[in-house]
């Protein structure tokens, strides 16, 4: 157990200390930096281990201080954000007790939690499914309508954490924040590039109407690939008329050769017209 969590068992007393009088804050608050100045002391004399027995009262005391807030909140949601106002450092070692605490309030206590925090979206989805309080893809779904805007944190955690779920994670992420679908793929694809078609085509059949977008992103980043990027998307959209128009007019203005790609108009069912109207 390293000293972190110690030193957040300190600064959580001193929030306690608000409650108290000047002279009982001012008694209490003298206690506290000794016993903060103590752990430091044997932390750094232990290669910043602390004893078992200080690390099991540190939870105590974190779990107890974290329930006192919750009555007086009357939501773990509430105290967490609370908490969090005041400690943004702690948020990820407040949700590890609260997960602990309260595992069916998870839903409350991550989406609280994010929205407080955005900045540790990384950390409080990968502490979420380690702890497994819910599958990976309602774990993602939910921290991304929390903060929509840190969807590529969300994606890449839940990727690192469960790989074997990749094609669900791209489908709920697509499906949650559509707006985002080019940033989602061109990221997942970035860190598993043996598996673009995959991620196309979960991405693709999740949302239709991003496949220009998608295309677009990764042509930018995977330029000798653009082939088999283009011919995925061609395909998993040839359903859609427009759409296909719509990357073939992408494709070409990234430079795919018109050759290749009146081959994937043709496969795709256009016209002539239709092909001569998208790369025009």
């Amino acid at each position: 157990m390293s000293r972190t969590v110690i030193i957040l068992s300190a600064s959580l007393l001193s929030a306690s200390l608000l409650s108290l009088n000047d002279v009982e804050a001012s008694v209490a608050q003298k206690a506290v930096e000794t016993v903060s100045a103590e752990i430091e002391t044997k932390a750094g004399a232990q290669n910043e281990v602390v004893p078992e027995e200080e690390a099991s009262k540190a939870t105590r005391f974190q779990k107890a201080f974290l329930k006192r807030q919750v009555d007086e909140a009357m939501s773990v949601g509430r105290a967490i954000r609370s908490i969090s106002s005041h400690y943004p450092q702690d948020v990820v070692s407040v949700v590890d007790i609260a997960l602990d605490t309260y595992p069916e309030k998870y839903r409350e206590i991550i989406f609280a939690a994010i929205s407080a925090q955005p900045s540790s979206t990384e950390e409080i989805v990968k502490l979420a499914i380690e702890k497994e309080v819910s599958s990976c893809p309602n774990i993602v779904k939910l921290a991304i309508t929390a903060e929509p805007t840190y969807v590529d944190f969300v994606v890449h955690a839940a990727a690192m954490a469960t790989p074997e779920e990749l094609d669900e994670i791209v489908r709920v992420a697509v499906l949650t924040q559509p707006d985002s679908a080019d940033s989602i793929v061109q990221t997942l694809s970035q860190e598993h590039p043996n598996k673009i078609v995959e991620i196309m085509t979960s991405a693709l059949n999740a949302v239709a109407f991003v496949g220009e977008y998608v295309v677009d992103a990764l042509l930018a980043v995977f330029p000798n690939k653009a082939e088999k990027v283009v011919e995925t998307a061609v395909r998993e959209s040839s359903q859609q008329r427009e759409h296909v128009m719509r990357i073939l007019n992408t494709a070409n203005n990234s430079g795919v050769s018109k050759i290749k790609l009146k081959e994937y108009a043709q496969s795709a069912g256009l016209s002539e017209s239709d092909f001569a109207s998208a790369v025009k």
